[in-house]
């Protein structure tokens, strides 16, 4: 099974995440943010995959240090569960509507970070949860996994829409790139380069 865990402690976190790429989209979110745990439950749920998350933060202040830190944990979880990233489809792309809203997410697990984020929100807040920090988690999470990825709604007027297909498009292209090609040979890693691990 292709899993990794993460602990992340500092002065303003403490973050514990396990993931499991072969997972069936069981999660067990606990982060002190609702409508956090329930894209951090989109992401399980459509990748599939597994995950379980339990983070304690400053949320006195604010949501920032949690969900970026959690972002930061969750992608170096990702990054050791791939491995060598041999024998993965790479690519995956998606477009996911939610009523009026729809995103497009494109995902290339190929060892270099890179995200491109075009999303504009109505509103600054769903519920507990700043809307601004949408881009911020998937930037951490690109960065720490290093995988390309770019995010663009092109449509959309409620916020809470616009997020959710944003992090449903996220897992739907993510679990198609980090897919076993069954046409594949599994010790090769799909890229001309020989690797995507350097």
């Amino acid at each position: 099974m292709r899993s990794a865990s993460v602990e992340r402690d500092t002065k303003e976190t403490s973050v514990a995440v396990t993931v499991n790429l072969d997972g069936t989209g069981r999660a067990e979110i606990s982060t002190g943010i609702g409508f956090f745990d329930h894209m951090l439950d989109q992401i399980a749920r459509h990748a599939p995959l597994d995950l379980t998350v339990r983070a304690k933060g400053d949320l006195h202040i604010d949501g920032h240090h949690t969900i970026e830190d959690i972002g930061l944990a969750l992608g170096q979880a990702i990054d050791r569960a791939l491995g060598d990233r041999k024998g993965i489809a790479r690519y995956g792309d998606v477009h996911v509507p939610l009523d009026e809203a729809l995103t497009r997410v494109v995902v290339d697990v190929s060892g270099r970070p890179f995200v491109v984020f075009n999303a504009e929100f109505p509103a600054q807040r769903i519920g507990e949860f700043d809307t601004e920090m949408v881009r911020e988690f998937f930037q951490a999470v690109a960065t720490q996994a290093r995988i390309g990825l770019h995010i663009d709604c092109l449509r959309g007027v409620n916020s809470h829409h616009i997020a959710e297909s944003a992090f449903k498009g996220f897992a739907r292209a993510f679990g198609k790139a980090v897919a076993i090609d069954p046409r594949r040979l599994q010790g090769e890693a799909p890229s001309t380069k020989g690797t995507l691990t350097a």
